[in-house]
Protein backbone atom coordinates (compact mmCIF):
# COMPACT_ATOMS: atom_id res chain seq x y z
CA UNK A 1 0.00 0.00 0.00
CA UNK A 2 1.29 3.83 -0.69
CA UNK A 3 0.97 5.68 2.36
CA UNK A 4 -1.71 8.52 1.81
CA UNK A 5 -1.47 11.68 3.69
CA UNK A 6 -3.61 14.88 3.38
CA UNK A 7 -1.66 17.20 1.25
CA UNK A 8 -3.38 20.08 2.44
CA UNK A 9 -2.18 19.90 5.92
CA UNK A 10 -5.20 19.14 7.43
CA UNK A 11 -6.04 17.88 10.44
CA UNK A 12 -6.72 14.02 10.03
CA UNK A 13 -8.18 13.21 12.97
CA UNK A 14 -7.69 10.35 15.51
CA UNK A 15 -6.05 7.64 13.66
CA UNK A 16 -6.11 8.97 10.22
CA UNK A 17 -5.96 7.41 6.86
CA UNK A 18 -3.49 5.28 7.18
CA UNK A 19 -5.06 3.00 10.18
CA UNK A 20 -6.88 0.04 9.32
CA UNK A 21 -9.77 1.72 11.69
CA UNK A 22 -10.09 4.28 8.61
CA UNK A 23 -11.03 1.57 6.07
CA UNK A 24 -12.79 -0.70 8.32
CA UNK A 25 -15.16 1.06 9.28
CA UNK A 26 -16.57 2.88 6.13
CA UNK A 27 -17.88 -0.78 5.47
CA UNK A 28 -21.60 -1.85 5.44
CA UNK A 29 -21.03 -4.46 7.17
CA UNK A 30 -20.39 -2.17 10.61
CA UNK A 31 -24.29 -1.45 10.38
CA UNK A 32 -24.63 -5.20 11.51
CA UNK A 33 -21.69 -5.52 13.66
CA UNK A 34 -23.43 -2.76 15.94
CA UNK A 35 -26.45 -4.26 16.51
CA UNK A 36 -24.46 -7.64 17.18
CA UNK A 37 -22.65 -5.50 19.71
CA UNK A 38 -25.64 -4.47 21.68
CA UNK A 39 -26.52 -7.92 21.85
CA UNK A 40 -22.78 -8.91 23.40
CA UNK A 41 -23.28 -5.81 25.94
CA UNK A 42 -26.81 -6.99 27.34
CA UNK A 43 -25.14 -10.64 28.77
CA UNK A 44 -23.25 -7.75 31.43
CA UNK A 45 -26.46 -7.31 33.62
CA UNK A 46 -25.13 -4.12 35.06
CA UNK A 47 -24.39 -2.90 31.05
CA UNK A 48 -27.99 -4.23 30.11
CA UNK A 49 -29.59 -2.62 33.75
CA UNK A 50 -27.96 0.61 32.94
CA UNK A 51 -29.28 0.70 29.17
CA UNK A 52 -32.79 -0.50 30.17
CA UNK A 53 -32.78 1.91 33.14
CA UNK A 54 -31.27 4.77 31.88
CA UNK A 55 -32.66 4.99 27.72
CA UNK A 56 -35.57 6.19 26.42
CA UNK A 57 -34.93 3.54 23.57
CA UNK A 58 -38.92 2.33 23.87
CA UNK A 59 -39.82 5.55 22.58
CA UNK A 60 -36.55 6.30 20.25
CA UNK A 61 -36.44 2.82 19.03
CA UNK A 62 -32.94 3.76 16.29
CA UNK A 63 -31.62 6.09 18.95
CA UNK A 64 -29.24 4.39 20.38
CA UNK A 65 -27.65 2.86 17.44
CA UNK A 66 -27.57 5.72 15.18
CA UNK A 67 -26.17 7.35 18.15
CA UNK A 68 -23.33 5.03 18.37
CA UNK A 69 -22.58 4.79 14.51
CA UNK A 70 -22.39 8.68 14.60
CA UNK A 71 -19.83 8.24 17.53
CA UNK A 72 -17.77 5.98 16.22
CA UNK A 73 -17.73 7.77 12.53
CA UNK A 74 -17.34 10.74 14.08
CA UNK A 75 -14.36 9.23 16.26
CA UNK A 76 -12.83 7.57 13.10
CA UNK A 77 -12.99 11.06 10.60
CA UNK A 78 -13.92 14.33 12.15
CA UNK A 79 -10.98 16.58 12.93
CA UNK A 80 -9.46 16.23 16.43
CA UNK A 81 -11.07 19.20 18.01
CA UNK A 82 -14.68 18.22 17.26
CA UNK A 83 -13.50 14.33 18.27
CA UNK A 84 -12.37 15.56 21.47
CA UNK A 85 -15.48 17.69 21.77
CA UNK A 86 -17.99 15.17 20.80
CA UNK A 87 -15.94 12.74 22.99
CA UNK A 88 -16.26 15.54 26.16
CA UNK A 89 -19.92 15.93 25.96
CA UNK A 90 -20.63 11.72 26.20
CA UNK A 91 -18.18 11.78 29.43
CA UNK A 92 -20.29 14.19 30.70
CA UNK A 93 -24.07 12.47 30.20
CA UNK A 94 -22.06 9.31 31.49
CA UNK A 95 -21.06 11.09 34.73
CA UNK A 96 -24.35 12.06 35.28
CA UNK A 97 -26.43 8.51 35.10
CA UNK A 98 -26.72 5.78 37.48
CA UNK A 99 -28.27 2.30 37.44
CA UNK A 100 -29.50 0.21 40.22
CA UNK A 101 -28.18 -3.64 40.42
CA UNK A 102 -30.96 -6.03 39.55
CA UNK A 103 -29.69 -8.25 42.05
CA UNK A 104 -28.52 -6.24 44.69
CA UNK A 105 -30.32 -3.13 44.54
CA UNK A 106 -27.22 -1.04 45.17
CA UNK A 107 -26.39 1.97 42.60
CA UNK A 108 -23.79 2.05 40.59
CA UNK A 109 -21.96 4.73 38.24
CA UNK A 110 -22.87 3.95 34.12
CA UNK A 111 -19.12 4.98 33.70
CA UNK A 112 -17.41 2.52 36.21
CA UNK A 113 -13.92 2.02 34.01
CA UNK A 114 -14.97 -1.82 34.07
CA UNK A 115 -18.95 -1.08 32.27
CA UNK A 116 -16.89 1.17 29.89
CA UNK A 117 -14.15 -1.44 28.80
CA UNK A 118 -16.43 -3.98 28.78
CA UNK A 119 -18.85 -1.67 26.22
CA UNK A 120 -15.84 -0.91 24.21
CA UNK A 121 -14.54 -4.41 23.87
CA UNK A 122 -17.85 -5.87 23.30
CA UNK A 123 -17.87 -2.97 20.11
CA UNK A 124 -14.84 -3.41 18.73
CA UNK A 125 -14.66 -7.69 18.63
CA UNK A 126 -18.33 -7.37 16.92
CA UNK A 127 -17.34 -4.97 14.56
CA UNK A 128 -13.88 -6.63 13.51
CA UNK A 129 -15.49 -10.48 13.42
CA UNK A 130 -18.65 -9.36 11.33
CA UNK A 131 -16.88 -6.89 8.96
CA UNK A 132 -14.21 -9.60 8.69
CA UNK A 133 -17.21 -12.72 8.50
CA UNK A 134 -18.46 -10.39 5.66
CA UNK A 135 -16.01 -10.53 3.69
CA UNK A 136 -13.72 -7.79 4.10
CA UNK A 137 -9.65 -9.40 4.53
CA UNK A 138 -7.55 -8.92 7.76
CA UNK A 139 -4.39 -10.33 8.33
CA UNK A 140 -3.63 -11.22 12.02
CA UNK A 141 -1.29 -7.94 12.17
CA UNK A 142 -3.88 -5.95 10.67
CA UNK A 143 -6.53 -7.27 13.14
CA UNK A 144 -4.17 -6.83 16.02
CA UNK A 145 -3.10 -3.23 14.47
CA UNK A 146 -7.27 -2.04 14.76
CA UNK A 147 -7.40 -3.00 18.20
CA UNK A 148 -4.09 -1.24 19.18
CA UNK A 149 -5.99 1.91 17.48
CA UNK A 150 -9.11 1.46 19.06
CA UNK A 151 -7.08 2.28 22.33
CA UNK A 152 -7.63 5.63 21.02
CA UNK A 153 -11.25 5.45 21.29
CA UNK A 154 -11.38 3.96 24.88
CA UNK A 155 -9.65 6.99 25.94
CA UNK A 156 -12.36 9.28 24.60
CA UNK A 157 -14.85 7.88 27.03
CA UNK A 158 -12.36 7.62 30.23
CA UNK A 159 -10.27 4.83 30.22
CA UNK A 160 -6.65 4.31 30.45
CA UNK A 161 -5.38 2.95 26.88
CA UNK A 162 -2.86 0.97 28.68
CA UNK A 163 -5.54 -1.31 30.34
CA UNK A 164 -7.69 -1.88 27.15
CA UNK A 165 -7.00 -5.18 24.88
CA UNK A 166 -4.56 -4.03 21.76
CA UNK A 167 -4.08 -7.28 20.23
CA UNK A 168 -6.54 -10.11 19.30
CA UNK A 169 -4.47 -12.34 21.99
CA UNK A 170 -5.42 -9.43 24.76
CA UNK A 171 -8.96 -9.19 23.71
CA UNK A 172 -9.67 -12.76 23.67
CA UNK A 173 -8.28 -12.80 27.15
CA UNK A 174 -10.18 -10.39 28.25
CA UNK A 175 -13.39 -12.31 26.92
CA UNK A 176 -11.95 -15.02 28.91
CA UNK A 177 -11.72 -13.53 32.08
CA UNK A 178 -15.26 -11.75 32.12
CA UNK A 179 -17.67 -14.60 30.58
CA UNK A 180 -17.75 -15.35 34.58
CA UNK A 181 -19.71 -12.44 35.00
CA UNK A 182 -22.17 -12.95 32.22
CA UNK A 183 -25.55 -13.82 31.92
CA UNK A 184 -29.08 -14.03 30.65
CA UNK A 185 -31.23 -11.73 32.67
CA UNK A 186 -34.74 -9.86 32.76
CA UNK A 187 -32.64 -6.69 31.21
CA UNK A 188 -30.34 -8.93 28.37
CA UNK A 189 -33.95 -10.39 27.51
CA UNK A 190 -35.64 -7.07 27.06
CA UNK A 191 -32.80 -6.19 24.81
CA UNK A 192 -32.76 -9.56 22.32
CA UNK A 193 -37.07 -8.40 22.53
CA UNK A 194 -36.46 -4.53 21.44
CA UNK A 195 -33.69 -5.49 18.79
CA UNK A 196 -35.82 -8.31 17.14
CA UNK A 197 -38.76 -6.16 17.18
CA UNK A 198 -38.50 -2.36 17.67
CA UNK A 199 -41.58 -0.41 17.74
CA UNK A 200 -41.33 1.57 14.60
CA UNK A 201 -44.03 4.07 13.77
CA UNK A 202 -46.15 4.74 10.94
CA UNK A 203 -44.70 2.76 7.69
CA UNK A 204 -41.53 2.08 9.24
CA UNK A 205 -43.23 -0.61 11.33
CA UNK A 206 -44.49 -2.09 8.08
CA UNK A 207 -40.86 -3.88 7.91
CA UNK A 208 -40.24 -4.68 11.08
CA UNK A 209 -40.68 -8.41 10.21
CA UNK A 210 -38.37 -8.65 6.84
CA UNK A 211 -36.06 -6.57 9.77
CA UNK A 212 -36.35 -9.27 12.36
CA UNK A 213 -35.77 -11.91 9.77
CA UNK A 214 -32.87 -10.63 7.67
CA UNK A 215 -31.54 -7.90 9.64
CA UNK A 216 -31.99 -8.96 13.61
CA UNK A 217 -31.84 -12.32 14.00
CA UNK A 218 -28.70 -12.27 11.38
CA UNK A 219 -27.13 -9.98 13.85
CA UNK A 220 -27.96 -12.37 17.12
CA UNK A 221 -26.86 -15.31 15.11
CA UNK A 222 -23.36 -13.61 14.50
CA UNK A 223 -22.52 -13.61 18.24
CA UNK A 224 -19.55 -16.08 19.31
CA UNK A 225 -21.58 -19.34 20.02
CA UNK A 226 -20.47 -18.94 23.24
CA UNK A 227 -22.24 -15.89 23.47
CA UNK A 228 -25.26 -17.38 21.86
CA UNK A 229 -25.34 -20.42 24.41
CA UNK A 230 -26.09 -17.60 27.46
CA UNK A 231 -28.78 -15.68 25.79
CA UNK A 232 -30.27 -19.37 24.91
CA UNK A 233 -32.42 -18.50 21.52
CA UNK A 234 -32.03 -20.35 18.38
CA UNK A 235 -29.79 -19.21 15.79
CA UNK A 236 -29.31 -19.51 12.11
CA UNK A 237 -26.09 -21.60 12.07
CA UNK A 238 -23.05 -20.80 11.48
CA UNK A 239 -22.95 -21.12 7.33
CA UNK A 240 -26.29 -20.31 6.84
CA UNK A 241 -24.87 -16.77 9.07
CA UNK A 242 -22.04 -16.28 7.14
CA UNK A 243 -23.83 -16.73 3.50
CA UNK A 244 -26.67 -14.64 4.57
CA UNK A 245 -23.80 -11.47 5.74
CA UNK A 246 -22.08 -11.73 2.45
CA UNK A 247 -25.07 -11.49 0.77
CA UNK A 248 -26.27 -7.91 2.44
CA UNK A 249 -23.27 -6.87 2.57
CA UNK A 250 -22.20 -7.42 -1.65
CA UNK A 251 -26.15 -5.65 -2.14
CA UNK A 252 -24.86 -2.74 0.00
CA UNK A 253 -21.78 -2.72 -2.12
CA UNK A 254 -23.62 -2.30 -5.05
CA UNK A 255 -24.98 1.09 -3.82
CA UNK A 256 -22.49 4.13 -4.90
CA UNK A 257 -20.53 4.48 -1.91
CA UNK A 258 -20.73 8.55 -1.75
CA UNK A 259 -24.51 7.51 -1.35
CA UNK A 260 -23.84 4.69 1.80
CA UNK A 261 -21.49 7.26 3.07
CA UNK A 262 -24.14 10.08 3.84
CA UNK A 263 -24.91 7.97 6.86
CA UNK A 264 -24.63 8.91 9.54
CA UNK A 265 -24.14 12.25 9.31
CA UNK A 266 -22.03 12.55 6.37
CA UNK A 267 -18.61 12.03 8.11
CA UNK A 268 -16.60 10.17 5.13
CA UNK A 269 -17.60 12.47 2.75
CA UNK A 270 -16.56 15.93 4.81
CA UNK A 271 -13.17 13.55 5.70
CA UNK A 272 -12.70 13.41 1.94
CA UNK A 273 -13.54 17.03 1.36
CA UNK A 274 -11.09 18.01 3.81
CA UNK A 275 -8.22 15.73 3.34
CA UNK A 276 -8.29 15.14 -0.41
CA UNK A 277 -9.98 12.03 -2.29
CA UNK A 278 -6.68 10.13 -1.85
CA UNK A 279 -7.96 9.37 1.60
CA UNK A 280 -10.86 7.66 0.31
CA UNK A 281 -11.58 4.35 2.67
CA UNK A 282 -10.58 0.89 0.63
CA UNK A 283 -9.56 -2.42 1.55
CA UNK A 284 -7.09 -1.83 -1.10
CA UNK A 285 -5.77 1.14 1.18
CA UNK A 286 -5.46 -1.07 4.18
CA UNK A 287 -2.11 -0.51 5.65
CA UNK A 288 0.85 -2.81 5.19
CA UNK A 289 1.52 -5.36 7.64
Amino acid sequence: MVSVAPSNGADSGLVGPNSVTWHLHADPAMWLGGITSLFLQSLHPLAAAGVVQNSNFREDPLGRLTRTARFVAMSTYAPLEEVCAGAAKVRAVHRSLRGKDPATGRTFRIDRPDLLLWVHCAEVSMFLSVVRRAGFRLTKSQADRYFDEQRHSAALVGLDPDEVPGSTEQMAAYFRGVRGELRRGDESEIVYQFLHKPPLPGVLGLGVPVYEQAVAHLAYSLLPRWAIGLHGHAAYSPAASTAMLRTLRSAALLVPAPIRWRSPHGYVPRAMRRLGAAVRPSAKSLPAD
